[in-house]
């Protein structure tokens, strides 16, 4: 017996329609929900653990997957079974993962799990955008301690007009890919890449997105209704003691203060707060500190970050001393690395990025095989972050999730500035150095330079900038910060990376960590955003102000060709000899696509030899040869035969035709090597197809002068059949023989 089911629809407005049904899967799970969209089905399950993790924070796990059955296709790889999330689905977990996670209390440590599935695909459906919905409606099914539904959508914008949750088809001519996430009340993060656009547009569409984003949430709110909304579990909090709070907050403001107003770096500044720290626990007994260590450390934490704030609100100063729009001392460099294709490094006070690229063919194009997107990317950039870069010894266990955010973010910032036509597959690394601040847009700054170094000629250069804000809800004070540290990081209300060229924003990603931020607010960080970005973009142009206009003399050249579709199977030749032989002869790289268009093949020659792409190309040309009848063409004679020499076209090497004996000279020539010797070049026209021999004809007497008193032999009767009126009835020599030794036995 099927049990009863309870769903929610959706409608978007322009006759598509998101459900979010329950009640038939996954029951033993504390909340549960698929959520549908045309024939694209997730299933969200939640389950928290009711007893509390030995942690101070919340290990909140959510893992997204795409099932490739929900595609009909295979997984692939030897063991033909879903392994490691791809980038795709990490990147999504991470989304899902900052909208949900400042909605649970700060005290609430059990173990928590989110776990979203692609089970059904639809071509037109993207289901990253539903991820938060459907992890927001299992939660509100739940007896989690969370504080309101949430969800996410996408929006694009195609000829002018906003879109939400675009197909694939329509998100590629659109100018905008924003992933919003926002309760009913707050927009919360926004994440996504932009086509050069205003910080008015971005706003826009943030308010277009957060208007769907109501419906949804309160879609969730019948739903739960519906169901029967559960109580909220019962939790142990934290310990609390308002007494000692106090005492710990007057014992550290003051000298927290003073060593925040003092400008010190960061090393510096960690020192004298550990050491009012250690002061502050020496003034406790040790049955006190036995008792109460936890929440010490805890209030000195609440203390110091109220200090920090307070110092900027009131004066207008920073950790390190600089105003709230002052950027950081920059310097760059570029073709640091002698052996690599490109290489730059960019320092903003306490952060370095090292970065490198890397040319190559198609063939180095990064594969992407996920159920619901297959394609390859021809520029891609990869993020490191080693524990060194903030003097920490750490284990190191792979690409971190957060690695392959920082990672996409500077490449979704970047890619819309490489050129369409750019023959290159370009691999940009970032080493992180350093780390104080935004190191994801030191990544784009330092890519930019790189690139450029590298000959790639972008479009216009990008820079990045990181932003914050503190704002007070009582007195309604706030400051933007420009170009934060890290610690400003950690206690403002808000987190805002911003890249994009003199004329736009290019990508974006912002956490929002404070109810009821207004649009006002936000318009003001954008433009103090835009400023900064253009101070740090004048720092890039200083040190390369475009492009090489060639790539680096060690580096790769590539030159791109076509040829025609039924010559392929000759230029690469049986097994790939040919083409296996002539890149060890000319020590290139030969690639060949072909053309989904025209289907022509797509050849792409890279060599730091140009004398060997040369070659390459020639081989092509003589490939590609076609000689027109009538025309002179110059030859050289590469073989010798009894009834003629076979000659080649010197313009195309590997065109072979015979040159017959007949040819030669108007004078009859008896041996070939009287008239021409191997090696010997000469001039030849050109008469196409032989009617009568149906092979090429060319000639080397129809260029040459008449010997003196030449008599042409008279044109054939073309109304008889052969030689002497030979037809059916008289066949031939032989015949005529036969019928003559008939005549000499008559006259014996």
């Amino acid at each position: 017996m099927i049990p009863k089911t309870f769903k929610e629809v959706i409608d978007l407005g322009d006759g598509r329609e998101i459900s979010i049904e329950t009640g038939k899967l996954a029951k033993q799970a504390h909340g549960s929900v698929v959520v549908q969209s045309g024939k694209c089905m997730l299933l969200c399950t939640v389950v928290s653990n009711y007893k509390s993790a030995d942690v101070d924070f919340l290990p909140l796990t959510v893992d997204y997957r795409e099932k490739f059955a929900a595609a009909g296709r295979y997984p692939g790889g030897f063991f033909k079974r879903e392994a490691r999330p791809s980038d795709g689905e990490v990147l999504t977990m991470r989304l899902v993962d900052r909208v949900l996670r400042p909605l649970f209390p700060k005290d609430y440590h059990s173990e928590t799990q989110v776990m979203i599935q692609l089970m059904s695909h639809d071509e037109n459906v993207m289901p990253d955008a539903m991820a938060g919905l459907a992890a927001s409606a299992a939660i509100q099914l739940s007896d989690f301690p969370f504080e309101c539904p949430i969800s996410e959508v996408r929006v694009g914008r195609v000829n002018g007009e906003f879109i939400i949750n675009p197909s694939f088809a329509q998100l590629e001519e659109s100018d905008i890919d924003m992933v919003i996430g926002a309760s009913a009340d707050s927009v919360m993060m926004v994440e996504g890449e932009m086509d050069e656009i205003s910080e008015e547009e971005m706003t826009e569409a943030i308010k277009f997105a957060h208007e769907a984003i109501k419906v949804q949430c309160e879609a969730q709110v019948k739903l739960a209704e519906a169901f029967g909304k559960k109580e909220t579990r019962e939790y142990e909090p934290e310990r609390e003691d308002e007494e000692l709070a106090k005492k710990i907050h007057d014992m550290a403001y003051d000298k927290v203060y003073a060593v925040a107003k003092a400008g010190s770096s960061k090393h510096e500044r960690s020192a004298a707060f550990a050491e009012i720290k250690e002061e502050i626990i020496a003034s406790f007994s040790e049955e006190e500190i036995e008792d109460f260590g936890d929440l010490i450390s805890k209030y000195y934490s609440k203390a110091e970050k109220a200090a920090v704030r307070d110092l900027t609100l009131n004066e207008g100063l920073r950790l390190d001393g600089r105003k709230t729009t002052e950027i950081r001392p920059i310097w760059c460099e570029v073709d640091y690395l002698p052996s690599t294709h490109g290489s730059s490094i960019f320092t903003r006070g306490e952060t370095q990025a090292l970065a490198t690229v890397t040319l190559g063919t198609s063939r180095e194009a990064n594969q992407i095989d996920m159920p619901s997107y297959e394609g390859e990317e021809r520029f891609y950039l990869h993020y490191n972050f080693p524990p060194f870069s903030t003097g920490e010894a750490r284990p190191i266990r792979g690409t971190s999730r957060r690695e392959v955010g920082h990672g996409n973010l500077a490449q979704r910032a970047l890619k819309g500035m490489v050129p369409e036509d750019c023959p290159y597959t370009v691999r940009v690394v970032s080493e992180i150095l350093e780390s104080n601040g935004s190191s994801s847009m030191a990544t784009v700054c330092a890519g930019t330079m790189a690139m450029m170094d590298a000959g790639v000629q972008l479009k216009k250069p990008v820079s990045g900038i990181a932003m914050g804000l503190i704002t007070d809800t009582e007195s309604g004070k706030y400051a933007v910060l420009s170009d934060i540290l890290g610690d400003e990081d950690h206690l403002g209300d808000m987190d805002f990376k911003v890249t994009g060229t003199a004329d736009g924003i290019t990508a974006c990603q912002m956490d929002i960590k404070v109810k009821g931020l207004s649009y006002e607010i936000l318009v003001n960080a954008l433009m103090q955003a835009k400023e900064g970005r253009l101070h740090i973009l004048n720092k890039i142009t200083e040190t390369i102000s475009e492009p090489n206009p060639t790539v680096k003399a060690h580096a790769p050249k590539m030159v791109t060709t076509t040829l025609p579709n039924d010559l392929i199977g000759a230029f690469i030749g049986p097994g790939g000899k040919v083409i296996q032989e002539l890149q060890k002869e000319t020590g290139t790289t030969i690639v060949i696509n072909e053309d989904p268009v025209t289907e022509e093949g797509v050849v792409e020659i890279l060599g730091t030899d140009q004398e060997g792409i040369d070659k390459v190309l020639a081989s092509i040309d003589s490939l590609m040869f076609k000689p027109e009848v009538g025309s002179i063409y110059e030859v050289k004679v590469i073989k010798m035969l009894d009834f003629g020499a076979v000659v080649e076209y010197t313009e195309a090497p590997g065109n072979e035709v015979l040159l017959h004996v007949s040819e030669l000279a108007w004078e009859r020539t008896e041996n070939v090597s009287d008239v021409v010797k191997l090696g010997d070049v000469f001039d030849v026209k050109y008469f196409g197809i032989d009617p009568r021999t149906r092979k090429e004809k060319v000639s080397r007497k129809a260029i040459l002068p008449k010997p003196e008193g030449w008599v042409d032999r008279p044109k054939r009767d073309n109304n008889n059949r052969g030689r002497d009126n030979r037809g059916r009835d008289n066949r031939g020599r032989d015949n005529r023989n036969r019928d003559n030794r008939r005549n000499d036995k008559k006259d014996d």
